[in-house]
């Protein structure tokens, strides 16, 4: 079921040119000798590109089991590749970076600077722009539509955003201090944090003292969801649990770096292919998946449920 992408990756037709009838037959002998480029296939060693997506809020699904699971809804606004990066340090090893823009605003809103940056890419002006580090092989054209089959069900990926911010909280709310007695005795202190130093010496509070403080707020990355569903008619991607942000927020979603790139490779070096990648995901889109790709693929792709159902009692 989720070999589609796989069967639907055809090598691209030779591009035909119209030349002069004298030199016909010089061009059929070097369209004899030619061959088609290959197209670049996924390996354990790559790091793909990752894409800039909008919070949409929870919901839940009922896998094939009937079992109920909750979910979060990601969607793509026509994100795109504004541009490829490439950069020599001074340690001579080569960076190699995607640029994506997702979520189209008016031309008249944009600062001329970008404008420039994305008529040079031929894209429309965009709300949020966001660089991927990729390894050399996994560069995208630039102006490349980016769609939800990029990732597949089955697969895990990371989520990066800003937490809600939650105001200025006290010691109980910020770092779940226990507080003092609740009962006679305690004068207008239960929610106090208590003492915060020591004595004369050392006659002060050392840095990184749990105090009251600003809570929230800030960029938060939470690691291995699972990729349930994903909607290629809608660009939705449905994740399993919770993801940092309010609704309608941007979030960026990549491959995991734990449960998929480096146990990909590591599994890769000791001989275990069929552990390569997560049961029942045989290949990933490369470098990237388009929106081409997606025509060719079923609109609704979801993930079996590859446990055992909960409702069957253990022997």
């Amino acid at each position: 079921m989720l070999r589609l992408w796989t069967l639907a990756e055809k090598p691209p037709l030779a591009a035909v040119r119209r030349i002069h009838s004298s030199h016909s037959s010089h061009a059929s002998a070097q369209a004899s000798t030619s061959k088609t480029p290959a197209k670049p296939k996924w390996t354990p060693n790559s790091i793909r590109t990752g894409v800039v997506a909008r919070k949409r809020g929870m919901t839940v699904l009922w896998t094939d089991q009937g079992a109920r699971i909750p979910v979060t809804v990601l969607q793509l606004e026509n994100c795109q590749v504004t541009a490829n990066i490439k950069t020599v340090r001074r340690d001579h090893t080569q960076y190699h970076a995607v640029q994506v823009g997702a979520t189209d605003r008016p031309a008249k809103t944009e600062s001329n600077q970008m404008l420039g940056h994305f008529n040079k890419a031929r894209v429309p002006p965009k709300r949020i722009v966001r660089e991927f580090p990729v390894t050399a092989d996994a560069h995208v054209p630039v102006g490349t539509k980016l769609s939800a089959i990029h990732f597949v069900p089955g697969q895990f990926v990371d989520v990066v955003a800003n937490g809600i911010g939650k105001g200025f909280a006290g010691g109980m709310k910020r770092w779940g201090f226990h507080g003092l007695a609740a009962s006679h005795g305690v004068s207008i202190s239960h929610r106090s944090s208590g003492s915060t130093g020591q004595h004369q010496d050392p006659g002060r509070v050392f840095p990184g003292k749990k105090m009251p403080g600003r809570l929230g707020g800030k960029r938060i990355t939470t690691q291995n969801l699972a990729v349930v569903r994903i909607d290629t008619s809608l660009d939705l991607v449905f994740v399993r649990g919770a993801v940092p942000g309010v609704d309608d927020a941007h979030v960026l979603i990549t491959d995991a770096k734990k449960k998929m790139i480096a146990l990909s490779s590591h599994n890769q070096a000791k001989g275990l292919y069929e552990k390569v990648l997560p049961t029942g995901v045989d290949d990933l889109p490369f470098p990237a998946g388009t929106a081409q790709l997606a025509k060719r693929l079923p609109t609704i792709i979801e993930s079996p449920a590859y446990r055992r159902s909960p409702f069957i009692p253990q022997e």
